[in-house]
């Protein structure tokens, strides 16, 4: 069992910035490739970064490439999700998910483990 624990998510402007984390523990936090998704009122759950175990490959969603940085930090058993120039379109609720195995996973079935999410609200 991988328990994953969101936070850093709240209210913001657009343009403004936000940084997520996700604390991990249970399991090798290494063993896992990770990933962060959103799901918006309505829409399905999209998958908006994600990073292999080991950092050395990492995945943007079109829609925020350049805007929004994944990272982690195997020692601290964490996973962040800097978000800049965030926009209204943005908001929606964060998740993070662990897939076991090197590399990263696009669709939200394969990943094994899931956090409760975190609410990002972009105001206009």
């Amino acid at each position: 069992q991988v328990q994953l624990v969101e936070s850093g998510g709240g209210l913001v402007q657009a343009g403004g910035s936000l940084r997520l984390s996700c604390a991990a523990s249970g399991r090798i936090f290494s063993a896992y490739s990770m990933g962060w998704f959103r799901q918006a009122p309505g829409k399905e759950r999209e998958l908006v970064a994600a990073i292999s175990r080991s950092g050395d490959s990492t995945y943007y969603a079109d829609s925020v490439e350049v805007r929004f940085t994944i990272s982690r930090d195997n020692g601290k058993n964490t996973l962040y999700l800097q978000m800049n120039s965030l926009k209204p379109e943005d908001t929606a609720v964060y998740y993070c998910a662990a897939t076991y195995g090197s590399g990263w996973k696009s669709r939200a079935r394969d990943y094994d483990y899931w956090g409760q999410g975190t609410q990002v609200t972009v105001s206009s």
